[in-house]
């Protein structure tokens, strides 16, 4: 049995916090599914981490619902959120109802995520009433990178404070059913946390939302060309892979690798007569 929107909100009630990770594929998903995580997501970050874009600005629907389908079919518990790709659901609500259905059909996600606030809160209301669930993401919405000028915190002055205090209200008001908040100053998270009844999921927003989430390749040290601030590495698994492959070469050239323990034997006498 999947993780529900309705345990996940029941998680905020209760005061207990709530996990999510990415994943991109199924081996790592049945690993993350296997684990107890509750949410996880198929973040358009497989740009960087596994397709080695620059930006998640490039990545297409097409990618997102490849890696989906995979992350999907090796889970069975965790609740699955397809993450809308760059310019999927900002040219018309028609065409994001289009894309989210087939993150739901083609891919077998149990819910979506789009970035931004009060500008698409029309588009995530016309989502939500097609029984379509979404997740909003607002702070900063790596989407908009260019225009932000970078990875910097958002809402640091008093406007732009009260500017994402009204986006996370919009996004409730007009459905989401938890709102991602990304590099967000921690004493504004909390007040926007304490503000909705709906799940925040913090990343680089202090320890005052209900929940957490992280880019798993950060979280493991896979990805090395560049570590976030906000990340904590609970491995060094870049380090680990490669000095597995560094024996695996020593064994191959010095002949140590393969053993007989990795082979098979054949019949003597079928030996001889070959």
């Amino acid at each position: 049995m999947r993780f529900t929107i309705g345990k996940i909100q029941d998680m905020k009630r209760a005061g207990e916090k709530i996990t999510m990770l990415t994943a991109y594929d199924y081996s790592t998903a049945k690993i993350v599914d296997g684990a107890g995580v509750p949410l996880i997501l198929v973040g358009d970050t497989l740009g960087m981490v596994m397709l080695g874009y620059e930006t998640t600005v490039p990545v297409t629907m097409d990618e997102m619902l490849h890696h989906a389908k995979a992350v999907v079919r090796g889970t069975c518990k965790s609740l699955i959120i397809g993450d809308m790709p760059f310019m999927t659901y900002q040219i018309s609500a028609d065409e994001a109802m289009r894309n989210a259905a087939r993150f739901m059909q083609e891919a077998g996600c149990q819910a979506v995520k789009l970035e931004g606030g009060t500008a698409v809160a029309g588009t995530v209301k016309r989502i939500v009433d097609c029984g379509i669930p979404v997740m909003g993401h607002i702070g900063l919405t790596p989407q908009s990178i260019h225009q932000l000028s970078g990875h910097r915190v958002q809402g640091k002055t008093a406007d732009s404070a009260r500017r994402l205090l009204n986006d996370a209200i919009a996004l409730e008001q007009a459905g989401a059913f938890a709102v991602v908040l990304e590099l967000v100053p921690s004493p504004l998270a909390r007040i926007v946390t304490a503000r909705l009844k709906v799940p925040t999921i913090g990343i680089g927003a202090g320890p005052h939302c209900d929940g957490q989430v992280q880019v798993i390749h950060d979280m493991l040290g896979l990805f090395t060309d560049f570590v976030p601030r906000h990340a904590k590495q609970y491995a060094k698994l870049a380090e680990a892979i490669r000095s597995a492959i560094t024996d695996y070469i020593n064994e191959t050239q010095s002949g140590a690798f393969p053993s007989s323990e990795h082979g098979s034997t054949m019949d003597e006498d079928l030996l001889k007569d070959l």
